[in-house]
């Protein structure tokens, strides 16, 4: 049973170390990919599959490898992925799959291009990446795998790359309505205020 648990495991890192790069591949391009007139994702999505390849491939070897072996590691790991869950289940709110999906920023015209600054967003502004941390880090603590470790340590600088690549595409079609509300609203770790701020173009707190 543990050996399926760990591949599984293993598996599961290697999608979520990947997503970060796949981003990559979106943000710094968003122009290209809005003048083509076929759908990017033709393009983009066997791209992020060769990504999983690579990444299985660089970290197949120490797949196995254990930092330690605790079953109480599990509380903590639960935790995690309970917490992930919860905000996957907020951070849908309001938000359309086309936005999820990256629809909004590669295809041109598109009509859903809001920005949402409501829900759980009033209080962290990229809520899905943060439920995806908690998830390889519920893994990694759970099974002790050196190999996931590493791809959560991968995951972290190359998502802080793209968060910052991400935010400037994000000033450039939102303008000054997004830089208020990113000087307000923390990127990855949430802001627990009493009364979340307004950033909605009907707020005066929005300018």
């Amino acid at each position: 049973m543990l050996p399926i648990l760990r591949l599984v495991a293993w598996l599961a890192c290697v999608v979520y170390s990947t997503i970060p790069a796949f981003w990559l591949a979106i943000h710094p391009f968003a122009g290209y990919w809005r003048s083509r007139r076929r759908s990017p994702h033709r393009v983009l999505v066997p791209l992020w599959m060769a990504m999983w390849v690579i990444a299985g491939a660089i970290t197949w070897p120490w797949r196995g490898g254990l930092l330690y072996t605790s079953g109480w590691a599990w509380l903590p790991a639960l935790a995690l992925f309970g917490c992930g869950f919860w905000i996957y289940h907020r951070a849908r709110q309001d938000f359309s799959a086309a936005q999820l999906s990256g629809m909004a920023e590669i295809r041109h015209n598109h009509p859903d291009q809001r920005l949402i600054t409501s829900g759980i967003r009033a209080r962290i502004r990229h809520p899905v990446y943060l439920g995806h941390l908690c998830e390889m880090l519920a893994w990694s603590i759970g099974t002790g795998l050196v190999a996931l470790y590493a791809l959560t340590v991968f995951a972290l600088i190359t998502g802080a790359i793209m968060i910052r690549m991400e935010e400037a595409e994000l000033a450039r079609r939102f303008g000054e309505v997004y830089s208020a509300y990113r000087r307000r609203v923390p990127a990855v770790l949430p802001t627990f205020r009493t009364k979340p701020a307004d950033f909605s173009p009907d707020s005066p707190s929005s300018i």
